[in-house]
């Protein structure tokens, strides 16, 4: 699937529900996102505000436009990182002894969001 088809659709990077724990502030992202729907509703604003200055400022839209793509790329590296930690303790800890369920869970997780990650 293209990024495009991907953006239209609304599909995003899947993380498997039953690997989030811990309680909701509303400051996580939803199960199948990488980022919080106000986070990427304003990066999407601020590239959308770039290109419509293109005509009025080539070189400034293309300066926040490379501003944008760095940004993004921080918050999702961040959040992917975190997604990973988070999974992580589900299934190893010095103490805890994951059955085969867990285990099986994780792997399938780890696989979706690799593969899913890798058709970027």
């Amino acid at each position: 699937m293209t990024y495009e088809a991907e953006h239209e659709t609304g599909r995003e990077a899947v993380i498997a529900p039953e690997t989030v724990t811990g309680p909701k502030t509303g400051t996580e992202p939803a199960p199948n996102r990488l980022l919080v729907q106000g986070e990427r509703d304003k990066l999407t604003l601020r590239l959308q505000q770039a290109v419509n200055t293109f005509v009025d400022g080539p070189r400034r839209a293309v300066e926040e436009a490379d501003n944008i793509l760095e940004e993004t790329t921080r918050r999702l590296t961040e959040s992917v990182d975190e997604r990973r930690r988070s999974l992580r303790t589900t299934w190893a800890g010095e103490d805890r002894q994951a059955d085969t369920e867990v285990l099986r869970i994780a792997l399938r997780t780890y696989r979706e969001v690799t593969e899913r990650l890798l058709r970027i």
